[in-house]
C-alpha cells in the first residue's frame, strides 16, 4: 500500500484524533524515505518514532533525523564560559540520554533505530543555535514521508516527538499531500527547508554531525538480526485493551477518502428502512466490514449513537476489526483473553456515558467472551442507542451462542457471505429472528466481480486419483453409507450416517496423491509469492516410511525442506502475536506462502494473497465460499488471482452404490462448475472437470 492509499486528513488535533496512531505510524509503515526535524532529542521521542519501523526496515527504508540536544542550564553555562567545548558537552548530553536503562518496549524500539544506524540507513544530525544563552533553542517541527512511488506527505505543527507531546499535551499538525492540488508547493518548501538544515545552510543555526560517542551508545542496542516486529506488536496488542484509552471518545465518522459503492449504499438504506435490523449477505471480500461501520457512522449522525458492540468468532478478527475502526476515528476496547485486561476500562467508559452524552463507547469481542459472565454482566449497562454487529453471523445459529445475544440492544446488524447454516434450518432461523431478515441487495460473487469489488481470477481444477488402499477403503465406506441412507437419510439425526460421512470426507481430504500433485505444481512456481495453502486436519501416509503425519506438516515439509519455498504454518495453535507477524511477513513477500487448516477461512483480511492452493475442503459450501473470497480481495497492483483446487476422483463403484453417490456428487460438482464458469479461463476449467462428469453420468450439468 502507498501513502496515497491512506485516508489522510488535512489536520490532526488532539481530542479529535490520536496523532501517533492515526497519522504517524500508518505513514511510516508505507514509506521508503523519512525526513524529520524535531525540537528535542530524547529516548522517549526515539522510542515513539520507532513504532512501525519493522515494515520500514523490511522495505529498505532510509531515515534522516535532525534534533536539538536537551542541555541543562549548567551545560550551557559551561559552554558559554569556555570551561568545556560545545561539541564535548553535546556529546555527553546525548550519551547520557542513551545510556539509561529502559523497559522492554522502549528498548525494543531503540533496537530498530540502532539496526538502521548500524546498516547505514539512519543518519542523525544535531542542530544548535550559536548563542545558547541568548538565542534560545532550535524548536522547529517538520517531517516528510516519501514512498516507493514518489508520493510525498509533509507535515508541520506543534507536536514534539516525545511521550508527553503525543499522549498528554494538546497538539496540532497540518498535513500536505503531493497528490492533492495546491499541496505540492508547500511540500517543496518543506523539502527545501530540510535540505538546508542537512547541509548546514540555515541562517542562525549550526548543524553538527552526530557525536561518535553517542553513536556507539546507540549501537550497543543493535540486535544480531533485523527486528521482526514481534516485540513491538506484543507490547502494542497488550497495551490496546489495558490502558491509554481516550477518556471521552467521539463517535464514528466516515473517512474523508472513503467512497461507498452503490450496493453498499443500498444495503445501508435498506437496513434503515427495516427499522435498524437486518442481515447483509455479501460475497466474501466485498466490503461487509466497511458497510457495517458506515451504518454506525450514519447512526451517529442521525440519532447520536452512543455505543457499538462488535462480536466476531476469533481473536485475530478482533485485531482486524480494531484496525478498521481506527479508520473511522474509533479506539475500541478489545474484550478478549484476560478479563482483568479490559473489564475495568469498559466499566469506566460505560459509567462516563451516564454523565457525558457526547461520549462514545466501542467494544470488540469474541463469541467465546460474549458467552462469559464478565461481559454478560456489563451488557445491561449499555445505553438504548447501541448497535450490535455480528460478524460471520452464521455462527450465531448455535443455541448457546444465540442465547447469549443481548435482547436489551435493539439496533442489530448481521454480516455473512453465507448466513444459511449447513443442514441446520432451525439455527438459521435463530440468527435471523434476532438480527433480522437477509436484506437486498444480496451481493453475489458474479456481481462483485462485475462491479470490481473483487479481482478476476483463473481457476484450475487438479484431479487426483486415490491409491489402491484408499480406493478400497472408499468403496467400503460408501457401501456402509448407502446402507445407512436406506434406514434414515437425515444426516442430523442419523449418527451412524454422520460418522461414516465424516470418515470418508477425511479420507478424501488427506489423499496421499495430493502431495504428488502439489510437488508437481510448485516445482514450476518456486518464483511465486503470496500463496495460501489450505490443508485438511487429518493425516497422510508418507510413501518412504509408511508413517503418518498431519497433512499440514507434510505440506510444510514438502514446500520448505524439499523445494525451498519460504512458508510457515498458520493454525489454531499459532499465537495471536505470531499470526500478526506472519501476516506482515506474508504481505511483504518475506514469506512466500502460508500453510493453513481453518484459521484463514473466516474473515481474515490478507488482500495481498494472489494464489490459493486448496488441498482439502469440507462439504460445507460456506468453507469453499470463504476460501475463494480470501484470494479475490483487491489490493494495489493485483489484477488477477489464481486458484488451484484439488478434487479427488472417486474409484469405480457398483451400480447400486453409484446411483446413491451420483445425487450427492451433483451438489458438490455444481459448486465447482459455478466457480469455473465465472473464471477468466472458464472453458478450460470446464474441460478439466469433464472426466468427473463422465464418470458419474453428470454431463447434463
Amino acid at each position: 500500500m502507498l501513502l496515497r492509499d491512506l485516508a489522510l486528513r488535512n489536520r490532526y488535533r488532539s481530542g479529535r484524533q490520536n496523532l501517533l496512531r492515526d497519522f504517524y505510524i500508518p505513514c511510516l509503515e508505507r514509506s521508503l524515505t523519512y525526513y524529520r526535524a524535531v525540537g528535542f532529542f530524547s529516548s522517549s521521542s526515539l522510542a515513539l518514532a520507532a513504532q512501525g519501523l519493522t515494515t520500514f526496515i523490511k522495505a529498505g527504508g532510509r531515515m534522516r533525523l535532525v534534533a536539538s540536544p536537551h542541555l541543562s542550564k549548567g551545560d550551557i553555562e559551561a559552554i558559554e564560559s569556555g570551561l568545556r567545548r560545545r561539541e564535548e558537552v553535546i556529546s555527553d548530553a546525548l550519551t547520557r540520554e542513551l545510556s539509561q536503562q529502559f523497559d522492554g518496549v522502549v528498548s525494543d524500539r531503540l533496537a530498530c533505530l540502532s539496526w538502521l544506524l548500524a546498516h547505514n540507513r539512519l543518519e542523525i544530525k544535531i542542530a544548535v543555535v550559536p548563542e545558547l544563552l541568548q538565542a534560545g533553542i532550535y524548536h522547529e517541527k517538520l517531517g516528510i514521508f516519501i514512498d516507493e512511488a514518489g508520493n510525498q506527505v509533509a507535515f508541520g505543527g506543534s507536536a514534539n516527538e516525545s511521550d508527553r507531546a503525543y499522549r498528554r499535551n494538546f497538539e496540532c499538525i497540518d498535513v500536505f499531500r503531493s497528490w492533492c492540488a495546491g499541496d505540492d508547493e508547500r511540500i517543496d518548501e518543506k523539502l527545501a527547508d530540510f535540505e538546508g538544515l542537512w547541509q548546514n545552510q540555515t541562517p542562525e543555526l549550526d548543524v553538527l554531525e552526530f557525536p561518535e560517542a553517542a553513536k556507539r551508545q546507540l549501537l550497543k542496542r543493535c540486535p544480531e538480526y533485523p527486528p521482526t516486529g514481534e516485540e513491538q506488536e506484543t507490547k502494542r496488542q497488550v497495551a490496546m485493551p489495558t490502558g491509554d484509552y481516550d477518556p471521552v471518545s467521539n463517535g464514528p465518522v466516515l473517512p474523508e477518502a472513503l467512497v461507498l459503492r452503490n450496493y453498499q449504499q443500498q444495503a445501508i438504506a435498506n437496513w434503515f428502512a427495516n427499522q435498524g435490523r437486518g442481515t447483509l449477505k455479501m460475497a466474501t471480500g466485498s466490503g461487509k466490514t466497511i458497510t457495517a461501520l458506515a451504518v454506525a457512522a450514519a447512526l451517529y449522525q442521525k440519532i447520536e449513537l452512543q455505543a457499538l458492540v462488535v462480536v466476531c468468532p476469533y481473536r485475530h478478527l478482533v485485531q482486524q476489526w480494531a484496525r478498521e475502526c481506527e479508520k473511522f476515528g474509533l479506539r475500541p476496547v478489545l474484550a478478549f483473553d484476560r478479563v482483568q485486561s479490559w473489564q475495568s476500562e469498559l466499566s469506566r467508559q460505560l459509567y462516563t456515558l451516564r454523565s457525558d452524552r457526547h461520549a462514545f463507547v466501542a467494544v470488540i469481542t469474541t463469541n467465546a467472551t460474549l458467552m462469559g459472565t464478565a461481559l454478560q454482566s456489563q451488557l445491561p449497562y449499555f445505553p438504548e442507542k447501541t448497535l450490535i454487529i455480528g460478524d460471520e453471523a452464521h455462527n450465531f445459529g448455535s443455541p448457546k451462542l444465540a442465547a447469549s445475544l443481548p435482547h436489551t440492544i435493539g439496533l442489530r446488524l448481521a454480516l455473512s457471505a453465507t448466513p444459511e447454516r449447513y443442514f441446520d434450518d432451525i439455527g438459521t432461523q435463530l440468527l435471523l429472528d434476532y438480527f433480522g431478515p437477509v436484506l437486498q441487495p444480496e451481493f453475489t460473487l458474479s456481481e462483485a466481480l462485475q462491479a470490481g469489488a473483487l479481482v478476476r481470477y483463473r481457476y484450475y481444477p487438479l484431479l487426483v486419483e486415490l491409491t489402491e488402499a484408499e480406493a478400497q477403503r472408499y468403496r467400503e465406506l460408501t457401501t456402509k453409507i448407502g446402507q445407512a441412507l436406506s434406514i434414515d437419510d437425515d444426516t442430523e439425526s442419523n449418527s451412524a450416517l454422520s460418522a461414516l460421512s465424516m470418515r470418508r470426507a477425511k479420507l478424501i481430504a488427506n489423499a496421499a496423491h495430493k502431495l504428488t500433485a502439489l510437488r508437481s505444481l510448485m516445482q514450476q512456481r518456486l518464483h511465486t509469492t503470496h500463496t495460501l495453502f489450505y490443508c485438511g486436519d487429518g493425516k497422510v501416509e508418507e510413501a518412504v516410511s509408511s508413517e503418518t503425519m498431519r497433512q499440514v506438516d507434510a505440506v510444510t515439509a514438502l514446500l520448505g525442506k524439499e523445494l525451498g519455498y519460504r512458508v510457515n504454518t498458520y493454525t489454531a495453535n499459532t499465537a495471536l502475536v505470531e499470526r500478526e507477524m506472519l501476516r506482515q511477513q506474508f504481505e511483504s513477500g518475506e514469506l512466500q506462502g502460508l500453510v493453513a487448516i481453518r484459521c484463514l477461512d473466516e474473515g481474515v483480511d490478507i488482500p495481498a494473497t494472489r494464489t490459493a492452493v486448496i488441498l482439502a475442503s469440507s462439504h460445507n459450501p460456506r468453507q469453499f465460499i470463504q476460501r475463494r473470497g480470501r484470494v479475490l480481495r483487491p489490493a494495489p497492483g493485483k489484477e488477477r488471482a489464481e486458484i488451484f483446487d484439488m478434487i479427488v476422483l472417486p474409484p469405480d463403484l457398483e451400480r447400486k452404490t453409484l446411483d446413491a453417490e451420483r445425487s450427492l456428487l451433483r451438489k458438490e460438482l455444481q459448486r465447482f462448475l459455478e466457480f469455473a464458469d465465472l473464471a477468466d479461463n472458464g472453458g478450460e476449467a470446464r474441460i478439466q472437470l469433464l472426466d468427473l462428469q463422465k464418470r458419474y453420468g453428470l454431463l447434463d450439468m
